[in-house]
């Protein structure tokens, strides 16, 4: 691996980190507004992400369909949707704010459990920066190193907030500094595994590159209306979750413009 590779592969997990270390500057909890703010900016980004640097190339590599060049775009979401819905009803996880867990019954800890939700927002997001660097090392996929580098780029910045939303609260509810601030940065480590598992897979699989793309594009959008948009615009009425989520999702679009 050359270290261009090395540097997008674990760029989101650097934003993760850097964000759970809020713990060691930021005092209490994060304010209710503060985190649908983020969770709304985390969003856009994520929405963004899937639909300029995962759908579009998908359909792009699929235009000697014709007409049909939607397929494999329709088929790969759809199956990246089931893929995070299976994972949602199979493993144990809580989300913030919430009061009961998802999933299987368990005794598991509360604070491993939200760690678990987080793991799950993050695996379709390595995923993501997986199949695309593969599709641009691959050569004739029309994928270049701008673009890989603009996704490495958005994921970082959106996982900055969830670092925080992780370390946090698990501070405010007692756990200390050092050990939030480890659960929050192990939250983001399944990322670039998922990352390396997908490139290698991917190398093995080129033709069906699209269908790879579009997959994590299912995955992250089932995290995105399941997850994030919930927890957007939870509590008192607010459109801050709204705004933000635009402001993720345009700080995305020119990220993307002008990188790529």
């Amino acid at each position: 691996m050359t270290k261009e590779l090395i540097l997008e592969i674990v760029l989101p997990l650097i934003g993760t980190t850097a964000g759970a270390a809020c713990v060691f500057i930021m005092r209490g909890s994060l304010h209710a507004k503060l985190q649908r703010a983020l969770t709304g900016f985390a969003a856009g980004v994520m929405v963004a992400a899937s639909v300029w640097s995962l759908l579009i190339p998908a359909m792009e590599q699929a235009a000697e369909l014709g007409r049909w060049a939607f397929f494999p775009a329709v088929v790969g979401f759809w199956l990246g949707v089931l893929f995070l819905l299976v994972l949602d009803k199979t493993i144990p996880h809580m989300h913030q704010d919430s009061v009961e867990p998802e999933g299987p019954r368990t005794h598991l800890k509360r604070t491993t459990m939200l760690v678990l939700a987080v793991i799950l927002h993050n695996i379709p997001e390595g995923m993501a920066v997986g199949v695309v660097l593969a599709g641009w090392m691959a050569g004739d996929s029309g994928i270049t190193a701008a673009s890989t580098l603009t996704l490495s780029i958005g994921i970082a910045i959106q996982n900055f907030p969830e670092g925080a939303i992780i370390s946090m609260p698990l501070r405010a509810e007692g756990t200390g500094k050092g050990r939030a601030f480890l659960y929050g940065a192990l939250s983001g480590v399944v990322e670039p595994l998922a990352a390396i598992l997908t490139l290698w897979a991917a190398g093995f699989i080129l033709p069906a590159l699209p269908y790879l793309l579009s997959f994590a594009a299912g995955a992250m959008a089932y995290v995105v209306v399941e997850e994030l948009v919930p927890e957007a615009s939870a509590g008192e009425h607010s459109n801050l979750g709204t705004l933000l989520f635009a402001a993720g999702f345009t700080a995305m679009l020119a990220l993307d413009v002008a990188l790529g």
